[in-house]
């Protein structure tokens, strides 16, 4: 099981990895490990996630969901395929974590008198500076 949250947890037989190769350094070695790994997780079948968390999971994830709610994470920044696997289960868990945390509600607020005399005052001195550059002729 891995701990998302107090209250999350995932079990590890929801993930499903893929192994290809890797572009970038590593030498030969690159050519013959299949280092890179591909992480695929079912976000819409997943019974370890509340249904709020997983919406604010589609949203937070974008492009790296299918349209059938399958979650892919590359992971390539190593050139060791255990350090890679370990990257792309650190980088999901840090994903859920963060779509797990509410959005904070926004209290509505109005400016001061002091702000929209502020404002208004800014737009009578723009207004003036049109005014004077309007020829004699014209208004």
């Amino acid at each position: 099981m891995i701990e998302v949250t107090q209250e999350i947890r995932i079990d590890e037989a929801e993930l499903q990895f893929a192994y290809v190769q890797a572009s970038g350094p590593g030498g030969q070695n690159v050519n013959k490990v299949a280092s890179a790994v591909q992480l695929r997780f079912d976000v819409s079948g997943s019974p370890s996630l509340p249904e709020e968390v997983k919406n604010r999971l589609r949203r937070l994830a974008g492009s790296r969901i299918s349209s059938e709610g399958v979650l892919l994470i590359e992971a390539r920044r190593y050139r060791s395929q255990q350090q890679n696997r370990q990257d792309a289960i650190e980088r999901l868990v840090g994903l859920i974590a963060r779509s797990a945390q509410a959005p904070k509600r926004r209290k509505a607020t109005r400016p001061s008198a002091a702000a929209r005399e502020r404002r208004l005052e800014v737009k009578r001195r723009r207004s003036e500076v049109k005014r004077r550059r309007r020829g004699e002729g014209e208004s």
